[in-house]
C-alpha cells in the first residue's frame, strides 16, 4: 500500500508561480506527491488536491460525476491564481484531461504539464460503461501500470464503472474544444502504456492551437510514469519548462 501520508492533499506555500497537479481516475496525490514536493523545493508555490471520489473507498467514485472532479481543480486553481503571478497546471492521466479543460476555460494558465494524458481508454470494454453501470458496480483495477517494482501509487483495487462512464463524459467534453487550448505545452508520453492509448496523446498535439509544443517520450515507464523509471525526468524537464515559459515576456 502506498504511505498513507502521501495520499492526502499536498500544499506549500512559495513564490510568485504556481503550480496546481492533477492525479488521474481511482488514483491518489502519491502518484504525483514527489513531483509536486520537488516543484516546492525549487521555490514554487503548489498545490496538490486529493478529488472526489478518490483516495477512500472505490464505491465513492460511483457516486461522483465528473463535474466534481473539475470543480475541485477550478477551486484550487483559482485560489493559487489570488496567491501567484503565474499559474502552471500539471495532470496524470485523467488529470491531464482536467487540466486541458483548465486550459479550455482559463486563457491565463501559464502552461500545462500532461503525463499521458488521457481522452480515451485502451480496454475496449470501456466505452460500454454507460450500460454496465447497470449491471456490475466495479471491474478489476486499473492502477499500478508500473514498470517499477514495488511502487504503488495508492490507487483503488477495483474501477467503478459508473465513474468510468462519468470519464468517458469528461473526455467528450474536453476533446469538443481543444483547439481553445492556446498556452504553452509540455506533453510526457510513456512508449508501453496499458491504460491510456496513444491516439489520446496524438489528438491532444493535433487539435489543440498551442504554438509552443515540447513533446518528450519516456522508454523505461508505463502508464503512472511520474513513479517510475523516467520520473526524473519529468520532473527536470517540466521544471526547466516551467522555468523557460515563466521568464518570457508576456506577448
Amino acid at each position: 500500500m502506498a504511505n498513507p501520508d502521501h495520499m492526502t492533499p499536498f500544499h506549500a506555500d512559495g513564490g510568485p508561480v504556481g503550480i496546481l497537479f492533477c492525479h488521474g481516475f481511482t488514483g491518489s496525490p502519491a502518484s504525483l506527491r514527489g513531483w509536486a514536493e520537488q516543484a516546492a523545493e525549487a521555490g514554487h508555490t503548489v498545490s496538490l488536491p486529493r478529488l472526489p471520489g478518490h483516495g477512500t473507498v472505490w464505491q465513492e467514485l460511483n457516486v461522483t460525476s465528473w463535474r466534481d472532479w473539475y470543480d475541485r481543480v477550478d477551486a484550487e486553481y483559482r485560489g493559487l491564481q489570488e496567491r501567484c503571478d503565474q499559474v502552471f497546471v500539471a495532470g496524470l492521466s485523467m488529470g491531464g484531461s482536467l487540466a486541458l479543460r483548465l486550459a479550455e476555460q482559463h486563457t491565463d494558465v501559464a502552461g500545462l504539464m500532461l503525463v499521458n494524458p488521457a481522452l480515451g481508454a485502451v480496454d475496449p470494454m470501456a466505452r460500454f460503461a454507460g450500460v454496465l453501470k447497470y449491471l456490475v458496480p466495479a471491474t478489476p483495477s486499473i492502477g499500478n501500470d508500473i514498470a517499477l517494482e514495488g511502487v504503488d501509487e495508492g490507487a483503488y483495487d477495483m474501477t467503478p464503472v459508473y465513474g468510468v462512464h462519468e470519464l468517458f463524459k469528461l473526455w467528450t467534453d474536453v476533446k469538443s474544444v481543444l483547439d481553445l487550448v492556446t498556452c504553452p505545452l509540455i506533453l510526457f508520453r510513456s512508449t508501453v502504456d496499458h491504460v491510456v492509448p496513444g491516439t489520446s496523446s496524438d489528438t491532444i498535439l493535433r487539435l489543440v492551437s498551442s504554438a509552443d509544443i515540447t513533446e518528450v517520450h519516456l522508454p523505461n515507464s508505463y502508464h503512472v510514469a511520474t513513479l517510475d523509471h523516467d520520473a526524473n525526468t519529468i520532473v527536470d524537464q517540466s521544471l526547466q519548462f516551467v522555468e523557460r515559459v515563466a521568464a518570457a515576456p508576456v506577448a
